[in-house]
């Protein structure tokens, strides 16, 4: 098992402090003493180096031709890059670029057939119209709002969040919330959430969960194909009182089961407590865990989100640097209970993971002990997802998992 990550090593704690006193330690134990004001604008300066080898490499050397459009591994997720380098530093250079590779998405996404946000035109969509919406561009903020409202959802659609009924709604909250309220009407959206609970309802009649969902044959429970995902969505939207029932039963469902180490299993069923990453394993439940305790309050959901952060802490130093089973991703865990929690020391955490990425992570690839992921300078597998963390420590109040938190 520990073949898959890093000895977390790190000091439990460390104060912040002055530049000139920590310059005294080591190298990573310096970093991480830094004022969150010195690192950020360090880690700022490397992220922009980075997104500007990635649109090199993934956009770039292509010609500015798309083929694999995606947020996930393909041009949408350099896109998305480009925004945050835009919403962070306020260069239109970085706009302007998002938007020319929206547009090429634009086109290669037409006739693919797939729906959500992550792997689907709804995130080209989506994306293009916060993109237009910034720039001032009314006449392209209208075209892909029409072109999202086209699009049309297969009645064998799963429920998952990369291909399924999920991942097409967490699109309409990101425009709604993005572009504003009623942008995606509550009855479109409505009927979506039907659908959803229609099914986990169906597929839970004969065990313990009140919900339940399948993707190509397993029953998922992590965020990428599962019930994470699924129920991180679901607490995004207007739900009924029962449904709002099945939505925490299905949540005490997973806590109750999951391992003895405290973290999760990646479907129904399984022993093997082998995975740490966003898509399987803690955490994804984390962040979903976080949700739950801000929209219920419930103390019990706080506590299963903090234990659920232990797990990423002793085992979250993935020998991977991507945001979907990477440190990149699971550095996320911490900001998000940082804005839970308002504790300094889940900051700590966070800074902790990027400047571990910062300090280790360009040697570790070069080496081969780090994967730089199939997809080397994507967002959710390579150095893309760095690069996008990197950007969020500036804020780190208003740091959001790209694609999963609202």
């Amino acid at each position: 098992m520990a073949d898959r990550y890093f000895a977390n090593d790190m000091p439990e704690f460390v104060e912040e402090a002055p530049a000139e006193d920590s310059a005294k330690v080591g190298s990573l134990t310096k970093l991480v003493s830094l004022p969150c004001a010195t690192l950020s604008d360090m880690l700022k300066a490397s992220a922009l180096d980075l997104k500007n080898t990635v649109v090199m490499q993934a956009w770039g050397v292509s010609g500015n031709r798309v083929q694999d459009y995606t947020l996930y591994t393909g041009a949408l997720g350099t896109a998305c890059l480009a925004l945050k380098a835009y919403q962070v530093t306020k260069n239109h250079t970085d706009l302007k670029l998002c938007a020319d590779i929206v547009k090429a998405c634009d086109i290669a996404s037409r006739d693919s057939g797939h729906v959500t946000f992550i792997c689907g035109r709804a995130g080209v969509c989506a994306l293009g119209a916060v993109a237009a919406k910034h720039a001032g561009d009314g006449m392209l903020l209208d075209h892909y709002l029409s072109q999202f409202k086209e699009i049309k959802l297969p009645s064998d659609l799963p429920n998952e969040l990369l291909y399924g009924r999920a991942g097409y709604l967490w699109a309409c909250l990101f425009l709604n919330k993005n572009i504003g309220d009623g942008t995606v009407s509550t009855t479109r959206m409505r009927s979506v959430v039907d659908e959803i609970i229609k099914a986990g309802r169906q597929l839970a009649k004969k065990g313990r969960s009140s919900l339940m969902y399948e993707w190509h044959g397993k029953k998922y429970w992590g965020a990428a194909h599962g019930l994470a995902g699924i129920m991180y969505v679901l607490m995004a939207v207007q739900l009924k009182p029962d449904e709002v029932e099945d939505v925490k039963g299905t949540l005490r469902y997973m806590i109750k089961n999951r391992f003895p180490s405290g973290n999760y299993p990646s479907s129904e069923g399984t022993e093997s407590d082998r995975l740490v990453h966003w898509c399987h394993g803690a955490p994804g439940v984390a962040l979903t865990l976080v949700r739950a305790a801000e929209v219920f309050g419930d103390e019990e959901l706080v506590q299963a989100a903090i234990d659920a952060g232990e797990v990423v802490w002793r085992r979250g130093l993935l020998k991977r640097v991507g945001i979907c089973h990477g440190i990149s991703g699971n550095a996320y865990v911490f900001l998000s209970l940082y804005r839970l929690t308002g504790k300094v020391e889940y900051l700590y955490r966070a800074k902790a993971f990027a400047c571990f990425l910062y300090d280790k992570a360009p040697r570790l690839i070069s080496e081969g002990r780090m994967h730089g992921g199939d997809r080397a300078y994507s967002l959710f597998e390579g150095v893309g997802g760095m690069a996008h963390l990197f950007l969020d420590m500036a804020e780190p109040s208003e740091a959001r998992f790209p694609g999963y938190e609202l």
